[in-house]
Order: C-alpha cells, then structure tokens, then sequence
C-alpha cells in the first residue's frame, strides 16, 4: 500500500509555521495509534462521539491530569508532554477543530483498509489487521509517548458515560484563572502579556510624532 501524501502548504508554497494539527499526515497516524491503543486493550470498537474526545484528550493529557502529584501525570511529563504549550491556552476551539475534521479522517483510514466501521448498536470503528500493522513500525518518540497517553487516558475515561465524558471534556477545555492544571496561571500571564504588547505596540504607531525639545545648545 502506498502512503498517501498530502501537501500542508497552499498553492502560494508551504506555510513559514507548521501546525502539526494541520498535517492531515500526522493527524492520520495519531488517529491511527489511537485505534490501535484501543484494540490493544480489549476494545472491540468505539463510537465517533467517544473517538472524538479520546483523539484530543490523549493528544493534550495535562487538560485531564492537574494534579501535581500524580504518578501518570509525571510519566507524560518525563515523556515530553507539557501543559505550559501556548496551545493549551485555547483547548476549546481546538477541540470543536479536530472535532470537525474527525469524520473525514476516519473516512480516509477506512478507505485506505487501515480502519474498519462496524454496526453494534450503532456504529463503531475499530483498527484492522493491516492498520495495526502499520501502526506497529511507529516507532518515533512521539509515538512511544503517544501511546503512553493513550493507555493512562482511555483507562482513565473508558468508565465514564458518554454524557459524563462530554460534561468533563467541556470542563478540561474551559480555560478559567481558577483552573486547577498548574500551567493555567502561566498561559492566561502569557496571552496577556502578548495582549498588551500588541495594545502598546499599535499606540505607539498611531501617536503623533514628538517636537523636539530645543535647548540652548540649539539656539
């Protein structure tokens, strides 16, 4: 099978910031580890609902893990993940996002054989036999890491409704100075701070320009 390839600049030629979300590649194969996890630890197959929040909450876990002395919490953390990244400073947006582009990237594992969709009281999806093969030779850092999340997450949350699941997403992607996750603080510090110095930086801009003062050295 070969690996399709899709273009993450416009025609005007690649972007100067590569957002790794963008990458309809990489998406793909998150999605992909995601499955595999899942067929790893005994689930037959998941709802697009449940995948929806598994797919974001494995990929930014210090929304759900905030307590400082957690175990789990320090595993991610050795294994590079960081709730400090200036995108958990707008997990809601993200979240409606991913979830939209959620269903055509399904579609696209499914036309590929890498995914398979099945009706038990609604529809699930499930990794195939050539889909956990592929997801098997990641073997990058970031998918070890990956699936580390993805294991302390989906055992986390498998027991939750899906109604609980949904109340709790929208609590860990509200982004409040009360926040219980310890990098809230800073990142709420930080948007205020690019804030301001945007404000400061178009005041300047627009102030009328300064007489200079004329002295006796002038005269």
């Amino acid at each position: 099978m070969t690996t399709p390839h899709f273009p993450v600049g416009g025609t005007g030629g690649p972007s100067p910031v590569v957002i790794p979300e963008d990458d309809i590649v990489f998406r793909l194969a998150q999605l992909l580890l995601l499955l595999s996890s899942l067929h790893r630890m005994g689930k037959a197959g998941t709802t697009l609902e449940r995948l929806g929040c598994y797919d974001f909450l494995v990929s930014n876990p210090m929304l759900v893990l905030t307590d400082e002395s957690d175990t789990d919490r320090t595993r991610l953390l050795m294994a590079g993940f960081d709730g400090r990244a200036l995108s958990y400073a707008s997990p809601a947006h993200r979240f409606a996002t991913r979830r939209e582009r959620l269903q055509h990237d399904l579609a696209l594992l499914v036309a590929y054989g890498l995914a398979a969709p099945t009706v038990d009281r609604g529809v699930l999806y499930a990794i195939t036999d050539d889909g956990a093969e592929l997801a098997a030779r990641f073997t990058a850092l970031y998918a070890q890491a990956y699936r580390l999340s993805a294991d302390i997450l989906v055992r986390r949350l498998s027991s939750m409704s899906d109604k609980r699941l949904r109340e709790a997403v929208r609590t860990w992607t509200t982004v409040r100075r009360d926040s219980p996750r310890p990098e809230a603080l800073d990142l709420l510090d930080a948007v205020d701070l690019l804030s301001n110095h945007e404000t400061a930086g178009s005041t300047r801009e627009n102030a009328p320009p300064q007489r200079p003062d004329r002295t006796s050295h002038e005269l």
